[in-house]
């Protein structure tokens, strides 16, 4: 048994005797229980995971005193979540980003999918973000985790073939949170999975202004006006939104179409190749953020269109530019551009990705 007594808090210090997995009911939706894990590590980290559309709830980690502060956005109940609202924390598939006109073709065959964004198809019509996934605590070569498990049946949101999916979300004691996506299909289809995640490392006291972010991409998909690709990778070098150097993010923000951040960046490794690409610093509390993946891109979005309709936990207002999100992910409309790394998935064939969360301190 993988018990923890440790509860997560989000401002305190905590001194860890214990590590694991815990789960509880968190309530019902969709006539189906929902139950909330929690992931303590040696060091005092907590993640909780919630089956209810894969999503992470909360983050909690030290900072340069020691002091453990949640640097993630979300919702203290399950009732806030099963409302609308801007997929914080979720898992999302099956394919991330928008798909232009919510159509595409596989030998010939168009698809017509749900049509949820002005006309177009974004993050897979929020199936996998709305769903109670299948969960359950399992043990493999990284330590105790949380594996969920959805069959994504032919036709959904348009989408052809039955995709069965798994999603491992491990904790491990090095503060990294790994997020393994595994998909299978018995009809070619596309797969695009991410995690959705808003970060503010600040704890949310402040805006993201201060964080110094690093993306190790060149180039980037260049969009139009619906932020949608035209086929193009461009160079980021002389723009606004050049970060292979360490910036802060908001020394351009406010010069950005979109209200902000909302680029795909294009990373500058091999396909498939597991590497570091991102490095971001909260210099007020000393807290590091680093990402590691196996996906070609990334989508940066600097929290722009978040609103101010939303009350978060320990009823904090949320608003724009509270949070920030670094979506792992293909290129959005992938299926549209064959000059792309390709999302097809074939019979067969595994869709088999990994994205690091790697939290620590400045030096």
């Amino acid at each position: 048994m993988y018990a923890v007594l440790i509860c997560l808090c989000t401002i305190g210090r905590l001194n860890s005797q214990h590590a694991g997995v815990k789960s509880e009911k968190w309530g019902e939706a969709q006539g189906k229980e929902v139950l909330l894990y929690t992931l303590t590590n040696e060091n005092g980290m907590v993640v909780k995971i919630t089956d209810f559309g894969g999503t992470i709830t909360a983050i909690s980690v030290a900072d340069k005193e020691g002091v453990f502060e949640d640097v993630v956005l979300g919702f203290d109940n399950l009732e806030q979540y099963k409302a609308e609202h801007p997929c914080f924390g979720a898992t999302i598939g099956r394919v991330a980003n928008r798909i232009r006109n919510a159509t595409f073709e596989i030998d010939g065959t168009s698809y017509q999918l749900a049509q949820n964004s002005n006309g177009h198809c974004l993050h897979g019509g929020n199936e996998f973000d709305r769903v109670v996934w299948q969960s359950k605590i399992v043990a493999n070569e990284l330590g105790p985790s949380v594996q969920l498990h959805h069959l994504s049946k032919e036709g959904t949101m348009g989408f052809p073939g039955n995709l069965d999916t798994y999603v491992t979300y491990t904790l491990t004691d090095d503060n990294t949170i790994h997020v393994h996506y595994e998909a299978t299909t018995d009809k070619a289809t596309h797969v695009n999975m991410t995690q959705h995640s808003y970060f503010n490392l600040n704890g949310g006291k402040d805006k993201i202004y201060d964080h110094i972010i690093k993306i190790d991409a060149d180039n980037y998909t260049e969009i139009d006006e619906e932020i949608i690709p035209t086929g193009k990778l461009a160079t980021v070098k002389g723009t606004d939104w050049d970060l292979t150097s360490p910036t802060p993010i908001g020394k351009n923000i406010h010069k950005l179409n979109f209200n902000g951040y909302h680029y795909n960046y294009v990373f500058n490794k091999a396909k498939g190749e597991l590497k570091e690409v991102i490095e971001v610093v909260e210099p007020k509390s000393g807290r590091t953020l680093s990402v590691s993946t196996t996906q070609p891109g990334v989508q940066f979005y600097s929290g722009n269109t978040i609103g101010d309709a939303f009350t978060g936990k320990n009823n904090l207002r949320y608003s724009d530019h509270m949070a920030f999100c670094l979506e792992t992910q293909h290129f959005p409309d992938t299926p549209n551009h064959p000059n792309f790394p390709s999302t097809l998935l074939l019979p067969g064939e595994k869709y088999d990705e990994t994205t690091l969360f790697h939290f620590g301190v400045e030096e």
